[in-house]
């Protein structure tokens, strides 16, 4: 697997704390946020998305400062609840159906035809997230698409293609994007959550090929389900086996941490197969952030992606 190492400030104008690396939006499981794209299309979960579920089972030492990076493939990565799908994907393609703007909007942002909308949003699947996640928020705003940087909380309702990416945020119908990966690390903005730091916040890079089963964590249960690629699939949910062996993770970081076993109850995904480092820009001025946030105190460092 391979990480993000987030290197402390080193003073000089490109890479340390005088450059400034935006913000990233903190965006609580079932919060709204900013100018979203519809109301939200979420179904209750099954548990409490507090404290954050910790999805590495290799935990970073105290100023290891790694994002983990996993497939999005990886067994155990999402989470859900048996036979109940996480979002209602028609009520969503009903509420951009009523209003072409948005819709138009909307498929600007994931780069697709707006007529192809509704079966775009058939294809993806329900799930939950599992651990906080770093992603590219899209508000609306002024009738276009605003993207942001954001992490989303552990327990989050999201519409994953068939890559394991997620592409909808469902407690406000926002598209999604894949991070981007700045210079200079971001600025946490918003309240954080019980549980959460950057070294706990992964990435979701796409699979090598389509999935053909998601094996997804019941988070009430802790049984681990089969689930197929889209909408119209929770009711034919199948149990299957946990993993065989302990699932391990390692990250390229200044300080190796050593193994730490995944408590029975919350069950983490698989060591991943085929890591993909993660869309880096080079540019110190990331796309706005939503209006109206505080902004967390923290001192931005440099950004890079680390080697396998």
């Amino acid at each position: 697997m391979l990480a993000v190492v987030l290197t402390r400030p080193s003073g000089d104008k490109d890479g340390g704390g005088g450059g400034g690396g935006g913000t990233i939006s903190l965006q609580n499981a079932s919060a709204t946020g900013p100018d979203p794209f519809t109301d939200s299309t979420a179904n209750d979960p099954a548990d409490s998305p507090s404290p954050s579920v910790q999805v590495p089972t290799t935990a970073p030492a105290p100023g290891d400062n790694a994002v983990r990076q996993y497939d999005g493939s990886q067994r155990g990565l999402y989470g859900g609840t048996k036979n109940v799908a996480s979002c209602d994907v028609e009520r969503q393609i009903e509420y951009l159906s009523a209003q072409p703007a948005k819709n138009r909007a909307f498929a600007s942002a994931l780069r697709i035809q707006p007529s192809t909308v509704p079966d775009y949003l058939r294809s993806l699947t329900p799930l939950r997230l599992r651990a906080d996640t770093w992603v590219t928020n899209h508000s609306y705003r002024d009738g276009a698409p605003r993207a942001y940087q954001a992490v989303l909380q552990a327990g989050t309702a999201v519409l994953v293609d068939d890559r394991g990416v997620p592409r909808v945020r469902c407690a406000c119908g926002n598209p999604l994007g894949e991070p981007v990966i700045t210079k200079t690390a971001p600025r946490p903005v918003g309240t954080p959550w019980p549980g959460y730091s950057m070294e706990s916040t992964v990435v979701v890079k796409p699979a090598a090929k389509p999935v053909e089963e998601f094996v997804i964590v019941d988070t009430g249960t802790g049984e681990w389900v089969k689930r197929q690629p889209g909408d119209s699939n929770a009711d034919r949910d199948r149990e299957t086996r946990p993993p065989t062996t302990s699932p391990t993770a390692t990250a390229t970081s200044p300080t190796p941490s050593s193994p730490a076993p995944e408590p029975p109850s919350s069950p983490g995904p698989e060591t991943p197969e085929s890591p993909v480092s993660p869309r880096t820009e080079d540019t110190t001025t990331p796309p706005e952030p939503p209006p109206g946030e505080t902004t967390t105190e923290q001192s931005p460092g440099d950004v890079s992606p680390a080697s396998p």
